[in-house]
């Protein structure tokens, strides 16, 4: 339970906090189209009145929070403002883009609710209008304001129009509209068979948010749901007058016509600094992709990976944190997020780059990878950097014992690390807090082993070399393979090298056995915090996240750090 607290405790207060602030604005707005000054306006909408209004507070809010986890340098800045302070709060910030996507969520949620209550309220509206029977209080009300068209409460203004005219005629209507479909081909091209396989449909329409927000600024301006003024009020009480309709305005009568207005649009006053802030984080990046970057090195790797190395003045990274990649030559408008390869010790920056879609195949073809001679410095395309940011994996040294687990490419922030750590040990630098490292590669084909296995052959020869072999264990997994890599496997499993990789260490067939993994690092490490790092799938995050708490007991804990872009 305590490791529970620990890992989950404080995202599930943040989660809790949000909804209560989601279901207290509800209840609160719900509760405030309830009041006297609202009467004649649920005379004619009934309760769709408020179950329109409710969930547009609630819109408002959530609006306000959506751009904010998508604050990339306002993220990092907070995140290493808080890391000194609270490691807690800080893995928090980590979780950025699962809360926005909770946030949206909640905003399709309260859009649906609020224009079924209006499709209701329109419908309201036209009968009132339809219904042209002077002994109504509805007609009656639906016909104020028809001399100077200034205070009326009923939108739609004449029998001859229908709701549909009306939603294309108004503001109201086409922001409405325009919001509506802006967010269902956002929504929908997020779905991840989407965003996996046609990222530049994920990309592009995403991009629709700037209409979604215009829209969203200018939906209350026409003010069409009005309630009556406080002045008339006092001329006019509900309570007292309602029934005696028919005299409003004689002579006589306590009872003069009620004048209505709508409120003044407050949702600017919710977006406008998180605009602000979005503005800047745009302008930021613009500022970055003009700063020079050069390609010192390509390396097409034969598993179709191509790494670049580069450098740009003023450039400063961690272990473990990512960049997003820009080159003008393939287009001008996409940014795609790569992790870091390389180690702070070392004067340049990389990135691995798996060649999986139009994007990095075209990237790939400008870097020659096409090509069988090498290309030429002069010929290789511009990039720009915006970055770096920060990841959980930046907190890897804050471990004494540490647990690193990726999948396929998953494993290229671990390879910024590997390299930093045995700079590190190498330069016998005292204030590493880090004492072991279990690293985790999992791999469903052959090929992929090739690019990183360099690396950890490397860091092999040098462990062997220098005799310190105790600080870095390693297992690699192939979780799929052919009948005929599996022949190749058993006539060369007795050969002295891995066949697979070359290593000394022999890789793996299936899968981890991840309770007995867990088990055997708690027996050796008792009374330590055991960090463990995932890059890999959702439902591998699920798993190794059960294993943390499940084997978490008072002396030794487990606490799961995940990688998210």
């Amino acid at each position: 339970m305590g490791n529970f607290i620990a890992n989950e405790g404080l995202s599930i207060f943040v989660i809790l906090v949000w909804l209560g602030i989601n279901a207290y604005l509800f209840v609160e707005f719900y509760m405030r189209f309830l009041v006297e000054r609202w009467f004649y306006t649920r005379v004619l909408l009934g309760h769709a009145l408020p179950w329109a209004r409710a969930p547009a507070a609630c819109l408002n809010f959530n609006c306000l929070l959506i751009l904010l986890p998508v604050c990339r340098n306002l993220l990092s800045f907070l995140r290493g403002s808080i890391q000194c302070c609270s490691r807690t709060a800080a893995r928090q910030l980590d979780r950025n883009i699962t809360f926005h996507k909770l946030v949206a969520y909640m905003i399709a949620f309260h859009t649906a609710v609020h224009i079924v209550a209006h499709l209701f309220n329109f419908e309201y509206f036209m009968d009132a209008q339809l219904n042209r029977n002077g002994s109504l209080l509805t007609f009656v009300l639906s016909e104020i304001g028809n001399g100077d068209n200034a205070s009326f409460l009923n939108p739609i203004r004449s029998n001859e129009t229908n709701p549909t005219i009306v939603m294309f005629t108004t503001i109201a209507g086409l922001t409405g509209v325009a919001i509506t479909l802006a967010l269902i081909l956002i929504i929908t091209s997020s779905m991840e068979v989407i965003r996996r396989s046609y990222f530049e449909v994920f990309w592009y329409t995403h991009h629709l948010f700037v209409i979604f927000f215009i829209g969203l600024v200018f939906h209350g301006f026409g003010r069409i749901v009005r309630g009556q003024t406080n002045d008339s009020l006092k001329t006019n009480k509900p309570d007292l007058c309602a029934d005696n309709f028919e005299d409003w305005g004689k002579a006589g009568s306590n009872c003069s016509v009620p004048v209505f207005a709508g409120n003044p649009p407050m949702t600017w006053k919710y977006v406008v600094a998180p605009m602000f802030l979005y503005l800047c984080e745009r302008l930021v990046r613009f500022y970055r992709s003009h700063q020079k970057v050069v390609i010192t090195k390509v390396v097409m790797h034969p598993s179709k990976t191509l790494e670049l190395q580069m450098k740009r003045k003023g450039f400063h990274m961690e272990v473990g944190q990512y960049v997003f990649i820009q080159c003008p030559s393939v287009s001008r408008l996409e940014w795609h997020p790569f992790t870091l390869t390389s180690a702070p010790e070392e004067d340049y920056f990389s990135a691995h780059i798996r060649i999986v879609g139009d994007w990095t195949q075209a990237l790939y073809e400008a870097c020659g990878g096409d090509r069988n001679e090498p290309q030429e410095a002069w010929k290789l395309p511009k990039m720009a950097i915006d970055g770096p940011f920060g990841t959980a994996s930046e907190d890897v040294f804050r471990y004494e014992v540490v647990m690193l687990v990726g999948a396929g490419i998953g494993v290229t922030p671990f390879a910024s690390i590997l390299k930093s750590v045995w700079y590190k040990r190498i330069q016998n630098n005292q204030e590493v807090f880090t004492k072991k490292i279990y690293f985790y590669w999992l791999c469903p084909e052959t090929q992929a082993f090739e690019w990183f296995a360099d690396l950890l052959q490397s860091l092999e020869g040098q462990m062997a070399e220098r005799e310190v072999t105790d600080f870095l264990s390693y297992n690699i997994y192939l979780t799929r393979w052919k009948d005929t890599e599996a022949a190749h496997f058993r006539v060369h499993h007795e050969a002295e090298n891995d066949p697979i990789t070359g290593l000394k260490q022999k890789t793996l067939y299936g899968k981890p056995n991840w309770d007995n993994e867990f088990t055997n690092i708690a027996s050796k490490h008792p009374g330590t915090k055991v960090g463990v790092f995932l890059c890999g799938p959702p439902q591998l995050g699920k798993s190794l996240e059960k294993q943390c708490l499940s084997h978490s007991e008072d002396d030794v804990k487990f606490i799961f750090n995940k990688e998210n872009f």
